[in-house]
């Protein structure tokens, strides 16, 4: 069982919007998935049109609840465990606890039967963010074609250093994912040419700005089901392939 991260400190990297597109895609493929949220502002619960009746708050607070109490089944082989706002109380009463970093490993524990976990990480350095990834193995960073996106991405190797050094627990980037990258746009070029630097071999191929992935969250549906044929549906189905060994994807 896979453990992926999907984070990075800055928002508007379009971070949930790949937290959700590769977990449909990777289903797609016949994987089994459980998209878990840990951003209090419960994009993909809201994305997938579901009231959760027990969320990551219950799992991380009640020590009877288990994952399968919260898990929700939205599609074929997709699994999300939502979060609302309750998240942010979680964190505060997590904050006093004894090993409060590795809380929710401890709960999801027992957790089988996936292919992949995938974590949609809050835009901050929060405690919630540090359960994630003392949790995950592997880490995405969607990385947004702006400057400020790049703090966003030291920020994390750091935090991510921090993890490995100070908690024992070893997670590595799997892959630096361009996002909103427009190829007519000279700062979107010198962005990817700053990251390939940067990230020698762990950048994949641009996710392009498409207006269809931000009508599909409306519409509460994945960009495969919105629009096939769209440059956002071929970009995602794109790094699936990466992450299940296969194409690169598009260049450029």
């Amino acid at each position: 069982m896979r453990k992926i991260a999907i984070i990075n400190q800055k928002g508007g990297t379009g971070k949930s919007t790949s937290a959700l597109n590769v977990a449909a895609g990777l289903a797609r493929k016949g994987k089994k998935i459980l998209l878990i949220d840990l951003d209090p502002q419960g994009n993909i619960a809201t994305w997938f049109d579901v009231t959760p009746k027990q969320t990551l708050y219950h799992l991380l607070i009640e020590e009877s609840t288990t994952p399968s109490d919260c898990v929700i089944n939205v599609r074929p082989n997709l699994d999300i465990l939502p979060s609302t706002k309750t998240a942010a109380q979680a964190e505060i009463i997590l904050t006093g606890l004894p090993g409060r970093e590795k809380i929710l490993s401890r709960k999801l524990q027992s957790l089988k039967g996936y292919d992949f976990v995938l974590l949609d990480c809050a835009p901050s350095l929060n405690l919630l963010n540090q359960n994630a990834v003392t949790y995950a193995t592997e880490a995405l960073i969607p990385v947004s074609m702006d400057y400020l996106a790049l703090v966003g991405v030291k920020q994390i190797l750091e935090n991510l250093k921090m993890i490995r050094e100070i908690l024992d627990h070893k997670i590595e980037v799997l892959l630096v994912i361009p996002t909103f990258y427009d190829r007519r746009n000279r700062k979107s070029r010198e962005i990817l040419d700053t990251l390939e630097s940067h990230f020698n071999g762990k950048v994949a191929a641009p996710i392009r700005t498409n207006v269809r992935l931000a009508e599909a969250a409306s519409h509460h549906q994945t960009i495969y089901e919105y629009d096939p044929d769209s440059h956002g549906a071929r970009d995602y189905e794109d790094l699936t392939e990466q992450l299940l060994g296969g194409r690169k994807g598009h260049g450029r």
